[in-house]
């Protein structure tokens, strides 16, 4: 394997991680503010603070890692992702911190102004919105260089049907993930009232996920045919992908072994998101930048994969001592200390 291939599979895995973990984040955001306006928020809002408080403030460290190894190992996408994001990464950068305010000020009192509330949720639906445009960029089509200048073809990403079929894409599958893991939480909390309510939540949004992942495969065919068959050569992967879903699905509906159901949403998303990345090789940004002519100097690149892998042995255990002092002890999950 190359030194290429070896790169983008780690950021890949860093990807994958911030898809999960925020998704979760992101998903609870919208629930917590729904659950108030429907007068619910006695029965789960709880159970969404003992998850978000220790884990929120690492929410973005992969998110990190990715943006910041992607540029170091293909320095070619800060001149045509920097030109082209401008105004979608800004928008994502101010509901970042709109988000991350919100934390703050819940700490010091205003949790309970709607406002805030509203902002929080509202930005756990725009947040992963605007992020995914840089998976719809991606594809080709939207950014066009003419003598060395870099410009967004804004109308047609506005009015392409496969940028909005990734953005709805984008919305249901962090609701989908966030429910199934907080029914899983509510399990463990032994919480009844909440276990039931987010229980409904996964199930309802599991229809829409499925159809949004087959809408942006057919729209996929219509904008970028090269990639769509080589997402078909890699039908296994999307086959494991809906095996694990139906599993998830049957123990969801089963109403037993939460945990397991969550694994198995966290394999659905891991073949579907690395079908996706295999079959978008060698471009990370058709046609201007594949995974060879893009990279960084070997040297630097070997540099580069150490550094990240250690992060990555870093991160992972980071993740499991956090989980096992608060989101999976007995004590913390059941709102005792």
């Amino acid at each position: 394997m190359s030194y290429e291939m070896i790169g983008i599979t780690v950021l890949w895995i860093f990807l994958y991680g911030y898809l999960i973990v925020a998704s979760v984040d992101f998903g609870a955001g919208f629930y917590a503010y729904y659950a108030k306006i429907t007068k619910k928020d006695h029965v789960m809002n709880q159970l969404i603070s003992r998850y978000l408080s220790p884990v929120w403030e690492v929410t973005n460290v992969f998110f990190v890692f990715f943006f910041v190894g992607v540029v170091g190992f293909f320095p070619d996408t800060a001149h045509y992702y920097g030109t082209a994001l401008l105004v979608p990464g800004s928008i994502a950068i101010i509901l970042l911190a709109i988000r991350g305010s919100f934390y703050a000020f819940e700490n010091y009192g205003s949790k309970k102004s709607n406002v805030y509330m509203f902002l929080y949720g509202a930005t756990g639906l725009l947040i992963p919105a605007s992020l995914s445009m840089a998976l719809t960029l991606s594809e080709g089509g939207f950014i066009v260089e003419e003598n060395g200048v870099v410009s967004l073809k804004y109308f047609k990403l506005f009015t392409n049907p496969y940028s909005w079929s990734v953005v709805f894409l984008a919305i249901v599958s962090v609701l989908f993930i966030s429910a199934t893991f907080l029914t899983f939480y509510a399990a463990r909390a032994n919480d009844r009232p909440a276990l039931t309510l987010v229980r409904k939540y996964a199930l309802f949004w599991s229809v829409p996920t499925i159809i949004a992942s087959l809408t942006a495969f057919i729209a996929l065919s219509q904008h970028n045919q090269r990639h769509y068959e080589a997402m078909l050569d890699l039908w296994w992967m999307f086959g494991l992908s809906v095996g694990f879903f139906l599993i998830a699905m049957a123990l969801l509906y089963q109403g037993k072994h939460y945990g397991l159901a969550f694994i198995s949403v966290m394999f659905q998303f891991f073949f579907a998101f690395f079908g996706y990345g295999a079959g978008h090789l060698p471009y990370i940004l058709d046609p201007y930048i594949t995974i060879t002519e893009g990279a960084t100097h070997q040297s630097m690149g070997f540099a580069l994969i150490v550094a990240f892998i250690a992060g990555l042995c870093l991160l992972i255990p980071s993740l499991i001592l956090l989980m096992r002092l608060f989101l999976f002890d007995a004590d913390y999950v059941k709102g005792k200390r």
